[in-house]
């Protein structure tokens, strides 16, 4: 067999692919003490730019505009007077630098959520510039200026004041470079590649999909949140839509042999890259149009996708590795109607075709056919339909439910479809009923789970199915094998007790994400569980909406990996 050169990875973007960046999850309080930061250490002054020339370049992305927000801090805590460079997005979202104690620079381009944008301030002699996405966004002359490094010995990326100010970043920063020279003399093209180091550069940071310390130049980082109501900042995927940012990765269990060589994982680079889930509608509380998406594979905030056609909650969602469906909620009275989007892309949705059922039916899938089971008739719909993802049309019979139910938490694995709770006219009950999502017919009956629910909220990977029960904002989370019959067994509990969750799951072959709901005020969580395992789920980062009700669906859970 052949073997693959560690330096010379070729694919979209190659060995220079943009592929990682930092996510911050700052809540958007703005008191202190609950933010994070990515410290960095000014070690042998690597930071401390004195009367040189200087670059400080970064991309961002924030959730969130009209608060202040800190990209870049040199000046150290409680040192808001001294000289060093301090860039921020300030609550008008105009990008500001601020230095001597006055904000020297005020931009006048207008940034908007949701949206990349890379920024670099340069100095050379008595000339600052601020340049947005390359063009010139601002000018200052500051004669005579020494320029210090932080009193305290670290920058901040992310936060003001080290991770214990006012003013953290919600969103990612991406290739940080900071340089003592003049990189940027005029307008100029924002990078399209991983950023590089230059003669003079002393850091480049945010730039590893996988290590938030990593970074050039020698310099120590440190994760930092500020108490336990904070998050530090973490490794991301996400990164600026610019140039071709999706280079080959391997995961897993890549093994190096030589300095140069290394021998690639089992399976394809199309299911090491999978993991992306996407969020549709809600109850906020009013419905909502809202479409938002997150990388499964690491921690972080919802980004903007797109819209559904109408405002809608409790829709029903199923995918296949491409496209993910979603359709028949309340908007504000059911509705039968399909839509789709294709999962790589960010976009509004596109017209499928309608369902049979009425509202409140939800959906599990393989990757070829997705299956609609139940609905809200009285005491609740016994239908079972089946549409074929990869076409459009309306669904087709598949059979029947033994028992009428809506507000089912439904999941699969490539084979079964399983459909556990639901309601039975105003009463929740127990059943766990399963279906082979390749033939038609009606359900049979799988086992019980460890208490009666409705409203839950079910994920898997190819063997395993675990399911949020969620009524009466309780916390638990059953699990089961999905191949084998037989009753669930506790997993443990969601990180709050929370009702609503509504087809709010989400996973890939490890991870279950269980999105939003009521606890007992509609809420923005998203937590995560470790399928393979049991124990109690884990912080993931929040949606871009306050909703419950959300539906998920995602491109590499257990009925396609």
């Amino acid at each position: 067999m052949g073997i693959l050169r560690s330096d010379r990875v070729s694919g979209l973007g190659g060995a220079n692919a943009v592929n990682g960046s930092v996510s911050f999850a700052h809540d958007g309080d703005t008191g202190a003490g609950e933010s994070g930061a990515l410290q960095v250490q000014n070690e042998n002054d690597a930071l401390t730019f004195g009367t040189g020339d200087f670059t400080v370049e970064l991309w961002f992305y924030s959730n969130r505009v009209g608060v202040v927000q800190s990209l870049y801090d040199g000046r150290g805590t409680g040192s808001g007077a001294n000289t060093a460079v301090y860039i921020r997005l300030s609550d008008a979202n105009k990008i500001q630098f601020f230095t001597t104690n006055a904000f020297r620079i005020t931009g006048s381009t207008t940034i908007a959520a949701n949206t990349w944008y890379h920024v670099a301030l340069t100095r050379t002699g008595s000339t600052h510039t601020l340049y947005v996405n390359g063009s010139s966004d601002g000018t200052w002359s500051g004669s005579s200026l020494t320029y210090t490094g932080p009193t305290n010995t670290f920058s901040s990326i992310g936060s003001d004041d080290n991770g214990a100010g006012a003013y953290g970043l919600n969103g990612y920063i991406s290739n940080v470079r900071v340089a003592k020279e003049l990189i940027y003399s005029a307008a100029f093209t924002a990078p399209t590649t991983r950023l590089s180091a230059t003669t003079d550069t002393t850091l480049i940071c945010c730039q590893s999909p996988g290590n938030v310390l990593a970074s050039y130049g020698g310099l120590n980082l440190n994760a930092y949140a500020s108490d336990v109501n904070s998050k530090a900042p973490s490794a991301s995927r996400f990164v600026p839509d610019k140039g071709e940012d999706y280079g080959t990765t391997f995961v897993d269990n890549t093994k190096f042999d030589t300095l140069s060589y290394m021998v690639p994982p089992g399976g394809t680079t199309t299911e090491s890259n999978r993991g992306r889930a996407v969020m549709a509608g809600g109850e906020t509380p009013s419905n909502t149009t809202n479409i938002q998406y997150v990388q499964m594979q690491s921690d972080g905030n919802a980004t903007q996708f797109g819209s559904l056609t109408t405002a809608s909650r409790k829709q029903f969602s199923c995918a296949s590795s491409t496209r993910g469906i979603f359709g028949s909620g309340y908007a504000p009275s059911a509705t039968n109607v399909i839509e789709y989007v294709t999962i790589a892309t960010t976009s509004n949705v596109t017209n499928f075709g309608d369902i049979q059922q009425d509202g409140q039916c939800q959906g599990c899938s393989n990757n070829t056919r997705g299956i609609v089971a139940g609905g809200y008739g009285n005491p609740g719909d016994n239908i079972i339909s089946y549409l074929t993802i990869a076409t459009t049309g309306d669904s087709t019979d598949f059979g029947d439910l033994a028992t009428g139910r809506y507000d089912i938490a439904c999941l699969a694995s490539s084979t079964r479809g399983l459909l556990p709770g639901g309601n039975v006219g105003a009463a929740a009950n127990n059943t766990i009923s399963y279906v082979t999502i390749a033939s038609t017919g009606n359900d049979t009956d799988f086992g019980d789970s460890t208490s009666a629910f409705s409203g839950g909220s079910g994920v898997a990977s190819s063997t395993r199915g675990g399911f949020a029960l969620c009524t009466s904002q309780v916390n638990t989370i059953d699990y089961v094998t999905i191949a084998s019959a037989g009753n669930a067994a506790d997993f443990g509990d969601l990180i709050d007790g929370r009702s609503e969750i509504m087809n709010g799951g989400a996973s890939n072959s490890i991870r279950g994400l269980f999105c939003g709901g009521q606890s007992p005020t509609i809420v923005n969580t998203i937590d995560y569980i470790t399928i393979a395992s049991t124990g109690n789920a884990k912080d993931f980062g929040d949606m871009n909406v306050t909703a419950s009700a959300t539906a998920a669906a995602s491109d590499s859970h257990g009925g396609i990996s």
